[in-house]
């Protein structure tokens, strides 16, 4: 009920109003079904806009950190996303993978709508990286379509640590179903995963026309603050007299 409350009356009344985002290709999101959509993921401000241009209600694995904050804006974002049906999932851990490809088969047994983001956290840059294998694995236990979908202009209207997005052109691109039938029984084949994954972010890239970095998001971040932590190392502030 609070989903469609936020959806209708709250918050996508509000999102369309300020963004005002394009859509192209939504007669490609099947009205019933179970499907994916898997797109990429340039700003926070991606989880709202996304479901308000939806016409049905779709699922979102987030991080378990949405649910987990402290103090008086931890417990309302909690609460938030919980109200709004997304799904928290730990990204830490051996087991971290598995229980996303759990909760994720939960939502399309259902004949549901699961979003995902293969990049598997938000580009730091706006650039387009390496997908993560969990959505072909999903792909092919459940048999569903995946649906591309990029997000464009979202980068430059909330870009990361920006908490209060500014009014930009935004374009939100949905593309033509993926079918990947062929390849039935043989999720577990790395091969065939890191194909499917390949396809399916090359899709992804096709609409939304991003620079592509063949490497993941998380270790590009992690490589990129150590280089800056070792820059002010090497060369430190000085204090202003």
């Amino acid at each position: 009920m609070f989903y469609h409350l936020l959806k209708y009356v709250l918050l996508g009344p509000l999102l369309r109003l300020v963004f005002r985002p394009r859509i192209e290709g939504l007669e490609h999101v099947p009205d019933e079904g179970a499907a994916i959509v898997a797109g990429n993921h340039l700003s926070f401000s991606d989880h709202f806009l996304m479901p308000a241009v939806l016409k049905r209600r779709i699922t979102f694995l987030a991080k378990k950190e949405y649910f987990t904050g402290p103090g008086i804006k931890g417990r309302l974002t909690a609460a938030f996303f919980r109200s709004a049906g997304q799904i928290p999932v730990d990204r830490t851990g051996k087991e971290a993978g598995q229980a996303a490809i759990r909760e994720g088969l939960g939502v399309l047994s259902r004949s549901e709508l699961l979003g995902i983001y293969p990049e598997g956290t938000r580009s730091h840059d706006g650039r387009l990286y390496k997908g993560k294998v969990g959505v072909a694995v999903m792909a092919l236990k459940a048999q569903v379509p995946v649906i591309p979908c990029a997000m464009i202009g979202t980068f430059e209207a909330q870009p990361p640590g920006k908490v209060i997005p500014r009014v930009h052109p935004v374009v939100i691109r949905f593309g033509k179903p993926l079918d990947f039938s062929r390849y039935a029984g043989m999720e577990n084949e790395k091969a065939v995963l890191r194909a499917v994954t390949d396809e399916i972010m090359y899709a992804i890239l096709s609409l939304s026309g991003q620079e592509y970095v063949d490497e993941y998001a998380a270790v590009a971040k992690a490589q990129e603050a150590e280089q800056k932590a070792e820059r002010e190392r090497r060369f430190p502030r000085m204090p202003l007299s």
